[in-house]
């Protein structure tokens, strides 16, 4: 599929942009489908560590962009700017500008995983169906996480990108990402700060919410994560009415992933046709 690089789009306050976002269309007609990214990470970034599952979703109308304060996008010293509400808002002022009232399927690890929910949470017609990758953690699980963002943030202050980058290198690396490349974050050290207080103060949307997600939802989860727990995409999968769930061991497995999303945008798609005939 051919990217095509789009304007950069503005997101915040109808008065006053605080962030405008990098974005790309790979358009070859048919279902649209919008790709998120994780916490500190990008399109680029994504690409290198095997998590660009469109990259061989042919046939779809492709969006991909990069959340306020990572990659190319702008951002602002403003934690409350990177919680996960706001970045769902930004989520969905995209989707009204390049698919206005189409059902769209989503896709995307972690953060972004985060940031889909809360958006179909808060517009649930808007998804004909989600493809979560390794869910962050949640609930009961959250509290220890937020604590490690903050002290990252006040790391990063006190010493340094450098020192973060390295005390992250000794930590041990899920099995099923064995073999892919090393990367730091792809967010400018000024807003590093900034971008852990927000994932600090967040959370998944209450159970009760997530379970008035009705569309098909595929969940793929990794063994041996901590920052991303089986246990987490397994409460997804009892909570989602009509949710299915994978979970890797291998770099094998993970390779299985991009023809998962096929097989799911094909059915939305097959889906959202015999609805509207």
């Amino acid at each position: 599929m051919t990217a095509i690089e789009q304007p950069a789009f503005p997101v915040g306050s109808p008065a006053t942009a605080t962030a405008q976002l990098a974005c790309s269309l790979s358009d070859e007609g048919g279902h649209p489908v919008v790709q998120l990214h994780g916490l500190t990470s990008s399109r680029r970034v994504d690409s290198l560590l095997d998590l660009d599952l469109g990259r061989g979703l042919s046939g779809t109308r492709l969006l991909r962009y990069d959340a306020r304060g990572h990659g190319t996008s702008t951002g602002r010293k403003v934690p409350q700017d990177y919680a996960w509400p706001q970045l769902a808002d930004d989520l969905l002022q995209l989707l009204d500008a390049y698919f206005p009232g189409e059902r769209v399927h989503g896709v995307g690890p972690s953060m972004g995983a985060a940031t889909l929910l809360h958006a179909a949470v808060r517009d649930p017609q808007r998804f004909a169906g989600l493809t979560l990758l390794v869910p962050p953690t949640a609930w009961a699980t959250r509290t220890a996480k937020s604590q490690d963002y903050r002290t990252a943030a006040t790391l990063i202050e006190k010493r340094g990108v450098g020192t973060f980058v390295a005390a992250s290198a000794a930590v041990a690396r899920p099995p099923a990402t064995v073999g892919s490349p090393a990367t730091e974050p792809d967010v400018p050290e000024g807003l590093l700060p900034s971008v852990f207080r927000g994932a600090a103060v967040s959370d998944l949307p209450a159970a009760a919410d997530i379970a008035q997600i009705h569309c098909p939802v595929t969940i793929l989860a990794w063994i041996g994560d901590p920052a991303h727990p089986v246990s987490t995409a397994e409460a997804l999968a009892q909570l989602l009415p009509h949710a299915v769930l994978h979970v890797a061991r291998t770099p094998a497995d993970v390779r299985g992933w991009p023809a998962m999303l096929r097989n799911d945008v094909a059915a939305h798609g097959r889906s959202r046709l015999a609805e509207g005939s």
